[in-house]
């Protein structure tokens, strides 16, 4: 019988990823699996770059986890139990159902048996890595505050542009070391904000036109690059450690061009308050008064200029995406004679080698966001979208619904438990060995597993197709109530009802596509979406309101 093996592979940072530590562990597994007399197929090898082993939502482990529990492994290869998992209770989760499933699981470090004592040595070993996982962070944690404390600036790690990190020397000490000919850039840059009152563009565009380096050596300054050099406080004499917080990971409303919708990073990160922050002596690069002068210049600067709208701007910002390109499309306002908002392709953007990734034209905002709210108001209007892909469901439900099918599952059910029942006392009369016992009791433990399955699709669809008829006769009292509130609705509640019903908006050359998600069960939040996202064309052609922002 062939043997399907797969196995995984995970590094914890994007440093680890890069450095080809996955590299190892992979040409590791791979020769482990080559030697034990097994051929791996290139869908079976689960990989995981850059993603933390304390979070269980990771993109190769959801895939393995979905193969798994569709009987397509029987053996899973591991370099070691924290590749799996970094907490012990995930450890045991994961492994508790890779053996539910009937995997076998071979680690390459620290093999268990199937004793006992083994597993025991397993968990025990797992509770102990997790213990000492904490205790070095919290150790590190406390470290670097006590040293932030003293004035040391060896928790700084590095040097922002205009210094050397001088690490430690014979004396034991950290220091930081003014770059001469990056400190002429410093100085040149805050004489321009601070005294000539300049703005952030205009002193990032006189950068870029001197033809003076960047901190990453390159030509082109970005306008954020500027702005974060001119709030630094290091360059008056006084660096700043703990200016920043990890808080809950915030999640996105859709995944980023060629990445995932599951984030690396575990949490996210936020601002200090200032009188939070831990301030250490470093060499001066400025006088204390011009900086304080340029802080007090970019307070100035956000005064005059018009009230910014904080947090969403844009009434689909977020959910707009290219066709061609698959880049985000970004809300923008355009000033002059002519002011109006649109929206522009991401992939437009000229960069330092003046090639564009894309051409879409840019559209006008209000046109597009009319064209959504339309089709969502029919959406809500009139149900019968819903009603009709509800319908062709319960046909669909109704073709596959066999009262005869499922009796003789449940015969063949009954039929295969008594098989296992009579297994296992031949095995405990000593009939027969262990060895021949286990891939039989296997074998019929995943063929019962199957089964089970196939009857509760059958029992599922029943129950379904009874949920979705009493959905449709809902359907027309919801669109009478719906109608007499979407007229005036406000301008926040718009963007709630986008967020809430449009997964995404595609633009292209000709047409725009607006892909829905809308749950048949609004009031169930642990049921399943029975409704896959509805694909609808917006009536009106694209090159109707392109270029409105040129």
């Amino acid at each position: 019988m062939t043997m399907n093996v797969a196995f995984y592979a995970r590094v914890s940072s994007e440093q680890q990823a890069q450095a080809g530590t996955i590299d190892s562990q992979v040409a590791g597994l791979r020769e482990r699996i080559k030697n034990d007399g097994y051929t791996i197929l290139k869908e079976n090898e689960f990989i995981d770059d850059g993603y933390s082993g304390s979070v269980l939502t990771r993109p190769a482990l959801e895939r393995l986890r979905d193969s798994a529990a569709s009987h397509l492994l029987d053996k899973l290869y591991v370099h070691a139990p924290d590749r799996l998992a970094r907490k012990y209770a995930y450890q045991y989760l994961l492994m508790e159902e890779f053996s539910r499933f009937g995997i076998e699981i071979v680690f390459m470090t620290n093999q268990p048996g199937n004793d006992p004592e083994s597993e025991l040595l397993l968990q025990v070993q797992g509770i102990i890595s997790e213990y000492e996982r904490t205790k070095i962070m919290e150790r590190s944690r406390r470290g670097k505050l006590h040293a932030a404390k003293q004035g040391s600036p060896s928790v700084l790690s590095s040097a922002p542009y205009g210094y050397r990190y001088i690490a430690k020397r014979d004396n034991g000490a950290v220091i930081y070391e003014i770059n001469e000919k990056e400190a002429v850039v410093i100085r040149q840059l805050f004489s321009w904000v601070g005294q000539e009152r300049m703005s952030i563009n205009a002193a990032t565009k006189r950068l870029t036109e001197m033809r003076f380096s960047t901190p990453h050596g390159k030509e082109r300054w970005n306008r954020g690059s500027v702005h974060r050099m001119l709030k630094n406080p290091a360059y008056k004499g006084t660096a700043a450690f703990g200016k920043t917080k990890c808080v809950p990971k915030k999640s996105r409303l859709r995944a980023y061009k060629g990445q995932s919708l599951q984030s690396k990073s575990v949490c996210s990160v936020e601002r200090k308050e200032k009188e939070e922050w831990i301030l250490i002596p470093v060499p001066a690069i400025i006088d204390e008064s011009l900086f304080e002068t340029v802080q007090a210049q970019l307070e100035e600067n956000k005064r005059l200029k018009r009230q910014r709208m904080t947090g969403v701007r844009y009434l689909l910002q977020g959910l707009v995406v290219c066709n061609l390109c698959g880049y985000g499309f970004c809300g923008n306002t355009a000033t002059g004679y002519r002011k109006h908002n649109y929206y522009s392709c991401g992939g437009t953007r000229v960069y330092t080698n003046r090639d564009r990734r894309c051409d879409t034209p840019s559209v006008h905002a209000n046109i597009l966001e009319n064209i959504v709210w339309e089709e969502v108001k029919n959406l809500l209007k009139n149900p019968h979208y819903l009603e009709k892909e509800y319908r062709r469901r319960i046909k669909e439900l109704e073709n596959n619904s066999n009262k005869n099918e499922c009796d003789k599952l449940n015969a063949e059910k009954i039929k295969l438990e008594n098989c296992i029942s009579r297994l296992i006392d031949s095995y405990t009369d000593s009939l027969i060995e262990k060895a021949e016992f286990e891939p039989r009791i296997k074998s019929y433990k995943k063929k019962l597993f199957i089964l089970e399955q196939k009857i509760f699709e059958l029992i599922s669809s029943e129950i379904q197709q009874v949920d979705l008829q009493m959905l449709i006769g809902k359907l027309e009292t919801f669109s009478i109530t719906v109608k007499q509130k979407l007229e005036n609705v406000a301008w926040q509640d718009k963007r709630n009802i986008f967020e809430a019903l449009i997964k995404q908006v595609e633009i292209g050359r000709e047409n725009v596509n607006i892909i829905f998600r809308v749950s048949p069960y609004p009031s169930r939040n642990n049921s399943a979406n029975l409704l896959e996202d509805c694909r609808m064309s917006a009536n009106t052609r694209i090159s109707d309101f392109h270029d409105l922002s040129r």
